[in-house]
Order: structure tokens, then C-alpha cells, then sequence
């Protein structure tokens, strides 16, 4: 006899595994705390599984928890775009889109595509540090993001995994000099408390040499032999270099996870921008050129 899942449950599930709270879900889904922990046990009931973990500051999956959200999150993409395929109406209105800095020139193609498919869109760019990203998509201040999170920390939709590595300019021994010169984005970039803690454990002195929300002229502070940075690998310029860090001196850092974020409300074209975004980060995974390494 065939079964069939309640796909309101499985939004809520989705919706709490994404906060990590069942408060936080309740408010972003306008229910009652109360109402969203008797769906999550409903759910649990019907799957006859556990689908959470108490953890120290937030609630987690167990592990079918995590392989059940795999695919939750496929039945609601489908769900969701069989809706808008037969609804078949042309994407108006305007749509507020949340990028890193680093990441605005790898989402040109995915804006570019949207923009063609769907002219009556009004789209808005939102250039801000993840962790504000994340509050903001939270909140539902915009409609749809990117964010970048430590990768086992990832949040959402993970589109890709990439090592975050050290860069300096050609020719520049500023990863030499001690306290070290760091160029860092902006003070809430979700790499920094990550790259000063792995510097505090390795006992290496670092000074800021430049913070700003402009990533050109973070760029430009390790071109001139400045400072050095860190960024995603695929992200680094290539008139710079990254440092092998055991040749180097440095601490080894961890990888991050470039996710895809979307409220609990989740508007037509913004499904449809999260489609090309998919597609784009995926084509442009696939052209990176590896970049030489300097031991």
C-alpha cells in the first residue's frame, strides 16, 4: 500500500534543520513553537526514526536526520517547481539577492541568465559578510543567497566545498615578516575569527594592515607586497599566488561550504534565480584553472 509524505511537515522539517531552533522556525514560518514540535514529532512518528539531536547550543540532526534532509529538500525543489512550471506565468516584481563579496563576480553569469529569461524582474543586489547574509535571509530581508560557512557548519543548500587558502603578491615575502600582515575584507567576514584563531594556535603575532568591505582594495594592500589574505581558492586573482602553508610556515585552514540559502517563504522567481545559480556555480566549478602554488 503506497504512503504518502505531508509535504507541510517536510517545509517545517527543512525550515528547522536550517535554524538549528524550533523557535526560530516557528517565527519564520508564523506558527507556534509548540505547533512546530508537534509536527517534528508527527514526522518522527510517521518516518519511525529520531530526525534530531540536542546539541550544546542548537539543535542538530541525527544522522538519518541528515541523509532524510537530502532529500526533503529534493521533493521540495520539485514540488516547488512543478507549481511554477504549471502555473506558466511570466516572473515579475523584484528580487533581493545576497552575495559575499568575494562571490560577486562568480554569480555574473547566474544574474545575467535571469535577467534574459525574465526581463520584469527587478533584480537588487545585497553585497554584505555571510554571517549578515545569514541573519538577513533569517529575517526574510532577502529572497534568496549565497553564504559561506565553515564546511562542516554549512547551512542550506551546499553547492560547493573549496579550501580556503593564503595568498600573497608575486614576488612579496610579506608572509615572511612577523607579526604577520594580514588585509582582511571586513571585520564580519565568517574567514576571519577562523584565520586569527588558527594564527593564535600556531603562536604567530599578526597585525591588520587594511579592513574595509572593499575587496579591491584588499587586493590591491597584497598586490603591493602589503600584506597577505585569504580567500576561496577559486576566488583568488591570478596575478596572485597562494602559499603551500607547512612550506610557508603557516597554519593549515579548513574548508568552506558556498551555500545556497532561501527563506521559509520562498518566492517564485526566486526559486527560479536559485536554478541558474545552481547552474552556474556548477559550469563554473568545472573552468576553474588550478593555480600555482609557491612552496
Amino acid at each position: 500500500m503506497a504512503r504518502n509524505l505531508d509535504l507541510d511537515l517536510i517545509r517545517t522539517f527543512v525550515t528547522v534543520a536550517d535554524s538549528g531552533s524550533m523557535t526560530v522556525a516557528a517565527n519564520l514560518l508564523h506558527m507556534t513553537q509548540g505547533a512546530v514540535s508537534q509536527q517534528m514529532k508527527r514526522l518522527e512518528g510517521l518516518l519511525e526514526r529520531p530526525l534530531f539531536v540536542r546539541r550544546a547550543r542548537k539543535l542538530g540532526l541525527s544522522r538519518e536526520g541528515e541523509q532524510f534532509l537530502v532529500k526533503a529538500r529534493q521533493l521540495l525543489r520539485l514540488n516547488d517547481e512543478i507549481w511554477a512550471d504549471m502555473s506558466a506565468q511570466p516572473l515579475r516584481g523584484s528580487l533581493r539577492v545576497g552575495v559575499p563579496y568575494d562571490l560577486v563576480t562568480p554569480l555574473v553569469p547566474a544574474m545575467k541568465a535571469f535577467a534574459h529569461a525574465h526581463p520584469h524582474v527587478d533584480v537588487s543586489l545585497v553585497c554584505a559578510a555571510s554571517p549578515h547574509l545569514n541573519e538577513a535571509v533569517n529575517g526574510g530581508h532577502v529572497d534568496v543567497s549565497l553564504v559561506e560557512y565553515v564546511a562542516h557548519e554549512a547551512e542550506g543548500e551546499v553547492l560547493r566545498i573549496e579550501p580556503l587558502v593564503w595568498v600573497k603578491g608575486r614576488g612579496s615575502d610579506a608572509w615572511q615578516k612577523r607579526p604577520l600582515p594580514l588585509s582582511m575584507v571586513d571585520e564580519r567576514c565568517c574567514f576571519r575569527p577562523v584565520v586569527l584563531g588558527a594564527l593564535a594556535d600556531a603562536g604567530i603575532a599578526w597585525r591588520t594592515v587594511f579592513e574595509s568591505g572593499n575587496i579591491e582594495a584588499t587586493a590591491a594592500t597584497v598586490r603591493a607586497g602589503l600584506a597577505i589574505t585569504t580567500w576561496l581558492v577559486s576566488t583568488v586573482p591570478a596575478d596572485l599566488e597562494t602559499l603551500a602553508p607547512q612550506a610557508a610556515g603557516l597554519p593549515a585552514l579548513p574548508s568552506f561550504a558556498i551555500c545556497l540559502r532561501l527563506p521559509a517563504k520562498v518566492e517564485p522567481a526566486a526559486l527560479e534565480f536559485a536554478r541558474h545559480l545552481r547552474e552556474a556555480m556548477s559550469n563554473e566549478a568545472g573552468m576553474r584553472m588550478p593555480l600555482a602554488k609557491v612552496a
